[in-house]
């Protein structure tokens, strides 16, 4: 396993002409909009889960668009604010998993990040109540190329692909070094189709576990 690129190698390689044009386009739209997150949490991912430590990598959509609830980590929101509903969904799917009944106190998933849980939504920005109003800037491009520098420089990695929108980057990961677990998106909407009783939790341990890697403690919040 390559543990030789760093994350600052990866976003100094993509500091080409689309990715300045994203950064441009947001600093200008946060002059006159609510852009969320704020600026210094926009990278979060990145900055609380080292490329050398991802041991799975969890992708989301868009960033929460409500006041205070994007952070930078894919469904994850700052300790002081209501677990969202499909954040919700996913501590029901935990705690149905490994047969537990843990009451959750807060939706903040940073503890995962920093055990190798890397959170990365598809979408780095999001304007104030206009969900998807940033996947045509460029922020697809940028995280394809993360995804795929993921699949070509690390092995044993699993990935959670919750929903239509993440399953369609299952093409960006070579299955061959790689694990892909696939279920429907955890939002009310569909967690019924297929997320309820997927025991991805427990899946992902076992796998990890099989190439000796440490475990998730998934209840660490």
């Amino acid at each position: 396993m390559s543990n030789i690129l760093t994350w600052k190698d990866i976003l100094s390689q993509e500091k080409k002409k689309y990715f300045l044009k994203i950064i441009h386009y947001i600093k200008k739209e946060r002059l006159k909009k609510t852009i969320y997150p704020v600026s210094k949490d926009v990278f979060n991912a990145f900055l609380l889960t080292d490329f050398s430590k991802i041991k799975v990598v969890i992708i989301g959509q868009d960033p929460y668009f409500s006041k205070n609830q994007a952070h930078g980590l894919a469904f994850s929101v700052p300790k002081n604010q209501t677990i969202p509903p499909s954040l919700k969904n996913i501590y029901k799917e935990l705690n149905s998993d490994f047969k537990k009944n843990h009451i959750f106190h807060h939706g903040c998933l940073k503890n995962w990040a920093e055990q190798g849980v890397f959170l990365l939504n598809t979408t780095l920005t999001v304007e104030s109540g206009r969900p998807k109003s940033h996947s045509n800037i460029g922020w697809n491009i940028f995280t394809n190329q993360v995804i795929s520098l993921i699949s070509q420089h690390k092995k044993f990695i699993v990935f959670l692909m919750w929903g239509n929108d993440a399953q369609k980057k299952s093409y960006l990961i070579d299955v061959e070094k790689h694990y892909i677990l696939q279920a429907s998106h955890p939002s009310p909407l569909s967690a019924h189709r297929g997320f309820f009783g997927c025991k991805h939790f427990s899946k992902t341990n076992n796998i990890l576990f099989k190439h000796k890697i440490n475990i998730i403690d998934w209840f660490k919040i």
